[in-house]
């Protein structure tokens, strides 16, 4: 009852930091893709702000639906505005809120994650609260799960499918799921938020079909719950490609009525011409090798060797290995014996540790791995199976204080330290371009930004009617390249009112005075790691670390 009560409380705080973290907010920046798959497009759409449209979400080529971004960061923005234009607070639209309000709403979702904890402990032989501890504790929750990422959503989903699929009867056995309908919606739903979702539902699905079958219904009761399971699915599909297809091709009913006062059916006919299915498009895509190999080609076992250990630590080594021992121990007994002929339901959930809840874990880990472009956040759904098997009360948790050392260190360095100091340099600037000097007389700017990560332009709260800010994104250019910019921008530097500012790392500060220009203003944003550009350990260990650890913002100087 202490060591309960003690982990209530570890999980308590944990849960408060969460939160707490996110409104501070954390300045970390994981990927582009937090920003640039939901926030971005929703300020540009919703709050009428410069922003930056992905090829992903172009009328051309839409590979993600709209109907996500416009639950979370759409809801959230939406209420933003209103509290604004309600004078319920002046200045609600500011780099801090386009920030926060979204992450905040995913941080509460985030939750769902706790809630299926709880709920599916009991069900496969885990102690509840040692399993809430290793979630909420995990700086996967942490950092991961409040960052607005189509994989958080995936997560969510991936959650609430084994909640649905996971039910026990009074008497301790397994009871078939009587929930076909929303099974049938949240594998859709997840489907259109990312594909890869299949995999993720591959083994829940199964799961559910095995206890359908193994219940012994009659043959018609049995098409019922999987006929509901498609309908369901369909009418979801529906939903899906309505909304997108009005979204990406702006078609309007009025419009299409009015057009030659076509009929019921030629205004389907015409839908049907424009029908956009994201899906599809995305898998077109990226089942392209040469497509992948644009965004990073890696080898097929980086999830597995590299990936997974960066994300989970000792507790993905300690899965390989029960996996490796279960497989020898339980091979012929679970491919002849109950696989064929008993069914699957009572080698499920197994006493000693379910060797199913590692068949949810590494299952989609391997169909992942059939794809060349392998990112560490495409594996953050699994940490609901791995915290299940790892807290199985048989299971002693040796690895203490590793795991807390472990995720001490990954919530420093993807929270606070990776790109950290981007976010705070666009709300530097932000308050900059909205100063009351350059209210009272318009000013030009032009940031050029090289060797960061893409910066969201949203956060610089620039309405589209307002005077542009010309937004230069020079990614990893070489010195030659940026030093030509740099020279072509400062040769052009002519009128009175106009700013250029450079936003570099620290570690490349010095190839920016070979560039035969000056600044006039210089400001140091700590921290700022930059991975691809890392500062050098000699370095570190000089007075010269803090510029090392550092993002540059240099004001051209004009009279140079």
């Amino acid at each position: 009852a202490g060591a309960a009560m003690v982990a209530r409380g570890l999980w308590a705080l944990l849960a408060a930091l969460r939160a707490g973290w996110c409104l501070l907010p954390q300045s970390g920046y994981l990927h582009p893709d937090e920003f640039f798959q939901a926030p971005e497009v929703m300020a540009g759409d919703i709050l009428n702000l410069q922003v930056y449209y992905p090829w992903e979400f172009l009328s051309n080529s839409p590979c993600r639906t709209v109907v996500f971004p416009l639950m979370t960061s759409g809801v959230s923005y939406w209420v933003i505005k209103s509290l604004q234009q309600l004078d319920i607070c002046s200045s609600c639209i500011n780099s801090y809120t386009l920030l926060v309000s979204p992450r905040l709403l995913f941080t509460m979702f985030s939750f769902i994650l706790d809630y299926s904890v709880y709920r599916l402990a009991p069900f496969w032989g885990a102690d509840p609260w040692k399993a809430l501890v290793l979630l909420a504790g995990s700086y996967v929750t942490l950092v991961f799960y409040t960052r607005t990422f189509t994989n958080t959503l995936e997560g969510l989903l991936f959650a609430l499918l084994m909640v649905l699929v996971s039910s026990r009867k009074s008497s301790g056995h397994s009871a078939e799921p009587r929930s076909s309908s929303l099974l049938g919606v949240i594998t859709t739903a997840g489907f259109f938020n990312r594909p890869t979702f299949l995999a993720f539902a591959l083994m829940p699905l199964l799961y559910w079909a095995s206890l359908i079958v193994d219940s012994r219904k009659s043959i018609k009761t049995l098409i019922n719950d999987f006929l509901k399971f498609i309908l369901c699915a369909c009418f979801t599909a529906f939903v899906f490609i309505t909304a997108d297809t009005f979204y990406f091709t702006s078609v309007s009913l009025d419009n299409l009525y009015s057009t030659n006062k076509s009929s019921l059916i030629d205004v389907i006919i015409q839908l049907h011409d424009k029908m956009v299915v994201t899906p599809f498009n995305f898998l077109s895509y990226n089942l392209n090798p040469h497509n992948l190999a644009l965004h990073g080609s890696h080898p097929r076992v980086t999830h597995f060797t590299v990936n997974g250990v960066m994300l989970f630590g000792i507790l993905h080594i300690l899965a390989i290995g029960s996996g490796f021992k279960m497989l020898k121990k339980y091979a012929h007994q679970l491919m002849l014996v109950r696989w064929c002929c008993r069914g699957l339901p009572g080698l499920l959930v197994h006493s000693e540790g379910s060797p199913m809840l590692l068949l949810f874990y590494f299952v989609p880990l391997a169909f992942l791995s059939l794809f060349s472009h392998q990112e560490p956040r495409f594996l953050i759904p699994l940490i609901l199976p791995l915290v299940l098997f790892s807290a199985s009360p048989s299971r002693a948790v040796k690895w203490k204080l590793l795991i807390v050392l472990f995720n001490l260190l990954g919530a420093l360095l993807f929270g606070c330290l990776h790109q950290g100091g981007l976010i705070p340099c666009l709300f530097h600037l932000e308050q900059l371009i909205h100063s009351p000097a350059s209210s009272s007389h318009p000013q030009r700017y032009t940031l050029l930004f090289a060797h960061t990560y893409m910066p969201p332009r949203s956060l610089l709260n620039i309405k589209k009617t307002d005077v542009p800010v010309e937004v230069i994104d020079m990614a990893g250019a070489g010195e030659e390249t940026l030093c030509q910019t740099v020279e072509q921008r400062a040769s052009n530097f002519t009128c009175s009112n106009c700013h250029i500012f450079i936003i570099i790392p620290g570690t490349i500060r010095a190839t920016i005075t070979k560039c035969g220009v000056s600044f006039k203003n210089e400001t140091l944003i700590f921290p700022h790691l930059s991975m691809e550009d890392p500062p050098q350990i000699p370095v570190l260990s000089s007075g010269n670390w803090r510029s090392q650890l550092g993002l540059y913002i240099l004001e051209l100087n004009r009279d140079h």
